[in-house]
């Protein structure tokens, strides 16, 4: 059990569709939300805003199939089939028409659950996260997307790899633990095999492309500014096609949710209670 300023923070594992998954749920409440864990992070991710969150819903966080220290589904590894698992594990924990939270590598195969499941998902929160076509990607994901294969990435050692990542993290202190927890996501294999979920967005992004439109779900975007690995520009993209929804960009990089906690947290609660009564459609 961890405690961040007294909302329970307790990770358990269950199984959905066959895969053992790390969960994290707060205390009850009318509201429900479920969170998706970034890459390369793990639900840990959360820890900065989730007390702020806990006071206005009933959180679900998950380790998606292959990130933080859940179970590797190879068929899972692209958002297309993440958005079906998406569902199911919102079925698993029986949240019927919840609240989306899906930064980074999560907000994709979100908008793909939205847009093949409408009237599903009560709001979505996204950012930071691929989408523009073609591909306006900077960093390490540029470079895995555009690698030959995975080889090299196979040999380097993953903690160094996985540090790399974080280095983006300029203004939270990311506490020891956190920091241990998402090296031990992704050691052994775990990480080189993860980079295929990420190496599917130059065949995947288009097909999401053509459905933004027809998303009738609300949505949230929060982008950093100084973004460098996913650029202002994708969430640009997201807030010229999707019909429904709000572009914010915030003071910070890539990680938003841990370097602008108070301000991710504030626009996603404004966001559920403008859902709740209707004002987001």
């Amino acid at each position: 059990m961890v405690t961040w300023l007294n909302a329970s923070f307790e990770m358990r594992f269950r199984f959905i569709g066959g895969l053992t998954v790390r969960f994290a749920a707060s205390e009850d409440h009318s509201d429900h939300a479920l969170l998706l864990s970034p890459w390369p992070e793990s639900l840990l991710a959360f820890a900065p805003v989730w007390w702020r969150l806990a006071k206005r819903a009933h959180l679900v966080a998950v380790d998606l199939p292959g990130f933080g220290l859940s179970q590797r589904s190879d068929s899972l590894l692209s958002p297309r089939a993440m958005g079906e698992f998406i569902i199911a594990a919102a079925d698993a924990f029986g949240l019927t028409h919840p609240h989306v939270v899906a930064p980074g590598t999560g907000a994709p195969a979100a908008l793909f659950a939205a847009a093949r499941h409408p009237g599903r998902l009560r709001s979505l929160v996204a950012g930071s996260g691929a989408a523009a076509v073609p591909l306006q990607l900077g960093g390490m994901v540029k470079e895995i997307i555009e690698a030959p294969d995975l080889d090299g990435f196979r040999r380097a050692d993953p903690r160094q790899l996985v540090n790399a990542a974080l280095s983006g993290i300029s203004r939270y202190a990311l506490p020891e633990a956190v920091r241990d927890d998402y090296l031990a996501s992704y050691q052994g294999d775990r990480f080189a095999e993860s980079l295929h979920y990420l190496r599917s967005y130059p065949a995947e992004l288009p097909v999401l492309a053509g459905l933004l439109p027809r998303i009738d779900t609300p949505v949230q975007i929060i982008a950093g500014a100084d973004d460098a690995t996913v650029p202002p520009v994708n969430a640009r993209f997201l807030h010229e096609r999707l019909p429904h929804c709000q572009l914010d960009v915030i003071d910070a990089g890539h990680f938003t949710w841990e370097d602008a906690a108070a301000e991710y947290a504030a626009l996603t609660t404004s966001w559920w209670r403008g859902a709740a009564d209707g004002s987001r459609k």
